[in-house]
Formats: structure tokens, C-alpha cells, sequence
């Protein structure tokens, strides 16, 4: 008999890879060039971005921080992508990402994960130059060399490169597990809006439900 098709299949830890999207010192911390390329202090960033910065303190971060050490203890691959460009004037970067004035130095200290989910020596960190990991990067490839089926997802933001991974890992045919609760972006409103928009391209679970799941595998 012929399994039915579904999404809501519980993870194979051997062939599942946990992926931080752009947790790095550009975007989340108040003192990124992110921040400092519009303009703002520190002080006057985490007041326009209060949402952001509290939710990524009180909620994301530590959240990210379990779902790091569970998927480590499982023998869970675990990754990142941070935005960097291959080189120091950003001519390699994508037209949106020249338009937009997205340009984080190849090496630079806006281009390092945060330190609060910092990379074993051995741990893949991609750079990337795209919204979409997939497009910039060679991860499709080395997710195969692992032999990788299931993608759980977290990082920043929800309704921009989250977003553009989960479809893309989907139509690539890997199977998506967004850990809602271990993601942020700019408001609450947008952040949901965006978990209701790619609800059909992933299983969506908070970090107690996601681990629970890996208790029981």
C-alpha cells in the first residue's frame, strides 16, 4: 500500500538539517550596518524597532538557542546563512540587493553570526548575496551531499528571506518544518501575515512542539 502524500511527516534526525537565515550583527543588534546605513544610533534604532529587538531578546534568540543544542545533541546538521558579499566593495551582490543598499563586507564584522547561536569550528556558514538562500548559494548541493530531506527553519526575517527559503526549499522538493516561534521580523501583524501566506509550503511549529517531536524520534 502507497503511503499518502503529506507534509506532516515527523523528521528523520539523519536526514534533517536545522538552518539559522541571516542571524548576524548586520541586522540584529541595534549597533548592525544595517541600522547605521539609515541613519539611526543605537538608541535611536531600538526605539524604532522596539517590536523587533524585544521579540529577538525575550522570544527568538533563546528559542533559537534551544533548538541549537537539542539538534547538536541529536546529530542534527546544523547551518547558517548570513548576508556577506564575496567581496569588500559589494560588486557581486544581486541587482535588488545594490538597489536596496544591502552590502555587508566579505569578512567583516557585520557579516559574523551572533554570538548567542555562534558556529562550532565545524558548522557550514553560507554567505549569500539574495533574498532567497537558494539562489545565491551552492546549498542545494551540499544539502544533497548530506543527504538531507528535512529542512527545519529559523531566523530573520519571517516575511522576506524565511519566506523566499521555505518556498524555494519546497518547490526543490525537501520537506519544511518552520519553527514559527524561533523567527522574527519588523511587527507582529507582519510576521503573521507572513506564517498565513507560506502555510501550504511547510509544517509550521513552535520550538516546545518541534521538540517535543525530537524527543520522540
Amino acid at each position: 500500500m502507497v503511503e499518502p502524500l503529506s507534509r506532516e511527516i515527523p523528521v528523520v534526525p539523519e536526514q534533517t538539517a536545522l538552518l539559522f537565515i541571516d542571524v548576524q550583527n548586520y541586522n540584529a543588534r541595534s549597533d548592525g550596518g544595517e541600522y547605521k546605513a539609515n541613519g539611526l544610533t543605537v538608541g535611536q534604532a531600538e526605539v524604532k524597532h522596539e517590536y523587533f529587538f524585544t521579540r529577538l531578546k525575550d522570544v527568538v534568540i533563546p528559542n533559537m538557542q534551544r533548538l541549537q543544542k537539542v539538534c547538536r545533541d541529536k546529530g542534527i546538521e546544523v547551518m547558517y546563512t548570513v548576508i556577506e558579499s564575496l567581496t569588500r566593495d559589494g560588486r557581486d551582490r544581486s541587482l535588488d540587493y545594490k538597489i536596496t543598499g544591502f552590502n555587508v563586507p566579505k569578512g567583516s564584522w557585520d557579516a559574523m553570526v551572533l554570538d548567542a547561536i555562534k558556529p562550532l569550528d565545524d558548522e557550514i556558514v553560507l554567505p549569500k548575496t539574495s533574498s532567497s538562500v537558494f539562489i545565491s548559494t551552492n546549498i542545494n548541493y551540499i544539502l544533497g551531499n548530506l543527504g538531507v530531506e528535512f529542512l527545519v527553519i529559523s531566523g530573520l526575517v519571517t516575511d522576506q528571506c524565511i519566506s523566499s527559503a521555505v518556498r524555494d526549499a519546497c518547490d526543490l522538493g525537501y520537506l519544511v518544518t518552520l519553527v514559527t516561534d524561533a523567527c522574527a521580523t519588523y511587527s507582529q501583524e507582519r510576521h503573521d501575515t507572513s506564517l498565513s501566506h507560506i502555510k501550504g509550503y511547510c509544517r509550521q511549529r513552535t520550538t516546545a512542539q518541534f521538540l517535543r517531536e525530537l524527543d520522540s524520534v
